[in-house]
């Protein structure tokens, strides 16, 4: 999922305070005697939920973070930049905050150093920390990333409800309602987007697909109902921020969103509190996370202290801040982290503009994986050729 709104974000002295010394340096490798600077990229949104907590962090271990520098980009561009860095053999990016876009991308090229595989013991036991998403999440990782945030994401539906009075809670019903209501549905182009990747990729489930993880050969049913919802969508946005727009101007009546773009656009005011969602029959969780992944090529202070980081990262008070205003809801990857930690500001978004069912749905509702890398990879670059060629701007 990525961030496509300004925002502020916030900590508490006092929550920073309860960061301190919550983790210890457990890295095999030697801690350095001089504070290193690091450079962070931030591909997926998630500075949003973790950049006080980075700060605490600096602040609590100056004698190993001199500064943290912060720098936001675009998921496919990054792959690229780091590849070009290290074959010139100058590596100034130390650590990547990416979803499972960059993620895949990077294990595809080989750019992450293998965190589980060379540094294990460095880190938690990350079995017995994570909640179930976030440790099925952490599987796609191949030791290259660690998940440091989780949601449930979606598939839902969003509508405005003054406009649609009854909404479509079956395929066959959002089919026949864009039929009756051309260019009035919208959904992102799945590349650049959470919430129309998640609707992809949760379609084979729904629909009864022969193999959901096989987007070339599995997903017969899926390509044809895509085809079919696209000749009532006026184009595809390139990112999910645009359909929330459209859904606020009321340009748009129905759009594809995920718990965490229902909640924040609500919160920032893109889109009316009143916005309602709902779930097609026979839906199931199309699960996501961020990762934080090193790229090769760092010198060992650095590798390090940034496994230092990661630990800090991993602890409940660090986790709290996850919850931010609803935007990756509900956050947390580690167990027992009550909203009741998160910061204020939090607490009162989520009270706000959450939504009780939500509670229902995470809990009865049954999880799948997104698909592997690779075959991601491929269904992207299909629906780009069969469904979004002539209609993506």
């Amino acid at each position: 999922m990525t961030h496509e709104f300004t925002r502020r974000t916030f900590v508490g002295g006092a929550a920073g305070a309860a960061l301190l010394g919550a983790s210890g340096a457990r890295a095999q490798l030697a801690l350095p005697k001089q504070a290193v600077a690091l450079n962070i990229v931030d591909v997926a949104g998630n500075l949003a939920l973790s950049q006080k907590a980075f700060e605490a962090y600096r602040k609590a271990k100056p004698e190993l973070v001199s500064r943290f520098t912060f720098t936001k980009a675009p998921a496919p561009e990054l792959p690229g930049k780091i590849k070009a860095q290290q074959d010139a053999g100058r590596v100034d990016i130390d650590l990547v905050l990416t979803g499972t876009d960059a993620l895949s991308a990077g294990i595809d090229q080989k750019l992450w150093l293998d965190v589980l595989g060379q540094h294990k013991a460095a880190l938690p036991k990350l079995d017995d920390i994570y909640n179930k998403g976030a440790a099925m999440m952490q599987t796609l990782a191949r030791g290259q990333g660690v998940v440091s945030a989780y949601y449930p994401s979606g598939p839902l539906l969003e509508y405005m409800p003054d406009k649609v009075k009854t909404p479509p809670t079956s395929v066959e019903e959002l089919l026949a309602w864009a039929k009756q209501n051309p260019n009035r549905f919208l959904y992102a182009r799945p590349a650049n987007s959470g919430p129309g990747r998640t609707f992809m990729m949760g379609l084979p489930y729904i629909l009864g697909d022969s193999n959901p993880k096989d987007p070339m050969k599995g997903w017969d049913k899926t390509w044809a109902y895509l085809k079919e919802l696209g000749q009532n969508v006026e184009y595809y946005p390139t990112g999910t921020g645009a359909t929330m727009k459209e859904l606020g101007e009321g340009s748009r009546d129905i759009i594809v969103s995920t718990t965490g773009w229902d909640i924040n656009p609500r919160v920032l005011g893109v889109v009316p509190k009143e916005a309602k969602i709902t779930t097609l029959k026979n839906f199931r969780w199309v699960i996501d996370a961020h990762y934080m992944c090193i790229p090769k090529g760092l010198s060992d202070d650095k590798v390090a202290v940034l496994l230092d980081v990661m630990n800090f990262m991993l602890t409940k008070p660090a986790q709290a801040f996850t919850y931010d205003e609803g935007y990756f809801y509900p956050g947390p990857a580690v167990k027992d982290v009550p909203i009741t930690m998160a910061p204020a500001e939090s607490q009162a978004a989520i009270k706000e503009f959450g939504r009780p069912e939500y509670e229902k749905l995470i809990a009865d509702v049954p999880l799948e994986l997104p698909l592997e890398p690779d075959q991601m990879v491929l269904a992207f670059r299909r629906w780009d050729e069969e469904i979004g060629s002539k209609k993506t701007k």
